[in-house]
Formats: structure tokens, sequence, C-alpha cells
């Protein structure tokens, strides 16, 4: 059976406001939730951006959940640092943590000052990275000289079982590659020949482990506000690589979308008041073999929606 779990988006919310409202979503009967990882929002209109990994001790702590983060390591984490924070989490927490790993946006990784590589290079970089944060959950030592550079480190605190290191992907190309090393696939709301063609590609390469998604929706009691809030929150993310991959800073984004209309937010972000409308959707991704469905809900007040989901949709598509 489909999880269906909540996003916490640390992009747009307090970090004390997405613990009160992932506590909110387990009582509502949400089954899993996962979190983002930035450094800074897509627009300064969401306005926070808090340390995923403090916060991920927090909520692991308040509830039963299980969670997920989506990270880069390579440059703003060493991926020695990115293992111990799993291992850490992960023996803390057994079997309730997991990681997808992805090769990064310039809005996070240019505050250390090194140049942004081409993407060739971050997926060789994400690659190698891969292999040492392996290694160093397996308790190897590890050193590697490469595009990351390791000096025989070693985890003195391992998780008591496998941690799943899920591959993340928007295209075919990338979710074939993954399909060499990761535990499963991400990816995020698309039409769904698309995310026909990125399932298809991880496991016609031999990709295992479940196929997760992660859908931007906006509800509201009435059509109007639902899209209202998604085009105030949302219209910095419309944008396809390699926009959204290299600007730098919230401002570009937001200059970039000073004429994104609420049309072409909607295009992006499933916006309807209607609840069975969604629970529609939710059952047409489950169909294409997703396993585990996470809902972020673009606006910034997150308990509405965690009720009405709660007591009128999840009760549809998990029925």
């Amino acid at each position: 059976m489909t999880v269906y779990g909540i996003h916490a988006s640390h992009e747009q919310i307090h970090p004390a406001d997405l613990l009160t409202a992932v506590r909110r979503a387990e009582e509502a009967g949400f089954g899993a939730a996962m979190s983002s990882d930035h450094f800074s929002p897509w627009s300064a209109r969401q306005g926070q951006s808090g340390f995923a990994w403090s916060w991920l001790g927090a909520a692991l702590q308040a509830t039963g959940l299980p969670f997920g983060v989506v990270t880069a390591p390579g440059q703003r984490y060493h991926p020695a640092i990115t293992a111990q924070a799993i291992g850490t989490l992960a023996a803390m927490n057994p079997g309730r943590f997991w990681a997808a790993l992805g090769t990064g946006e310039a809005s996070n990784e240019h505050i250390t000052g090194d140049g942004w590589p081409r993407k060739d290079v971050r997926t060789a970089r994400l690659r190698e990275c891969v292999d040492v944060i392996r290694a160093l959950l397996s308790g190897e030592e590890v050193s590697h000289d490469g595009l990351v550079t390791v000096d025989r480190a070693k985890l003195w605190t391992l998780p008591g079982e496998v941690t799943l290191l899920i591959g993340a992907a928007v295209s075919p190309a990338t979710a074939r590659w993954c399909a060499e090393w990761a535990d499963g696939l991400i990816t995020v709301n698309a039409p769904p020949e698309r995310l026909r063609e990125v399932a298809d590609a991880y496991r016609d390469a031999g990709g295992k482990g479940k196929l997760h998604l992660q859908v931007h929706l906006s509800w509201a009691d009435d059509d109007d506000t639902a899209l209202a809030i998604a085009h105030e929150q949302w219209r910095t993310n419309v944008f396809r690589p390699p926009v959204c991959w290299d600007l730098e800073l919230a401002e570009h984004f937001d200059v970039v979308a000073e004429h994104v209309t609420p049309a072409e937010v909607a295009e992006v972000v499933n916006v309807s008041s209607d609840l069975k409308w969604h629970a529609e959707r939710l059952n047409e991704y489950a169909s294409l073999g997703f396993e585990e469905i996470y809902l972020h809900h673009v606006g910034q007040d997150l308990i509405p929606f965690v009720d009405a989901f709660g007591e009128h949709v999840l009760p549809e598509v998990t029925a």
C-alpha cells in the first residue's frame, strides 16, 4: 500500500512551526515525512531556511514518523560530514531515516566561495560522494583523492542496520544513472507521462527499492485563494534546469519570476479547492508505481491543509 507523507519545506516555514505541523500530520494520519535541506529560500517572500539536520533530530524525537531528507554532498557538505549526520540519526532512530542524494543547486552551494561546477562534474562528484558515504556507513576507514578529498575518515558511531541512500532525479537520464547505485528513487510531480518515463527508466536500468514522489500542491477553501497562494509562494519554482540549478540568490529568482503568471504556476503545482480532485491526482500517481508520496502544500500555513487532507483525502487514497 502506498504511504502518504508530508513534506517539510524549510525555505518557507520557521522550523518551530514545521515541527508543530509534522506532529499534527502524524495525528491526522500521515504515515511519513520528508525534509528539504537548503541554505537559501527560492524567494525573499518565502523568507526562511532553517538547518535541516538540527530540525530532523527534533522531529524524529517528537514523532514516531519515518523521515527522509534530500541533500547534496560534495560542496557545502563534505561527504564525511554527511555520512556522520546520516549515521547518527539512523543510529538513534533505527529504521526511520533515509537520505536522498542529489547534485545540488548553486543557490545553496555558492556560499563556500568555490566555483559552481558543470553538471557533468557535479554528477561525477556526487558519485564519488556516494561511494565515500556508503563505505563510511559500513564502518570502513576511507581515504579518497578525486573531486572530493577524504583523509583517513572513520565513523565511530554507526547505525545498526543499512541506511537507505535514495537517488534524486527529474529526468529519465538521471534516473537511469541513479539505478547504478541507489536504494530507491525520488522525483517531483510532473505530467503523468513524464513521471512514467522517469519511473520506467529507473526500473528498466535495474533500479531497486521504492519509488518516492514529492507532490507540490495548493489547497484552500476556494480556487482563487488556492491559486493566489501558489502564485505568491511558488512562482520562483517554475523554471526548468539549468535555470533552477544555476541561479545563486533568492533575489535572482524573484527577478526572473516577475512576469510568471498564475496559470504558469498551476502547470507545476496541483491547485484546487476540491479535495476529491486532489485525491484523484494522488491515486493517479500511485497507479504509476510510486510507493511513497509526500505532499507539499506550497502555502505557509500548513495546519488547515493537514486537517483537511487528514479528514477527507487520506481516507480516500488509503481505502
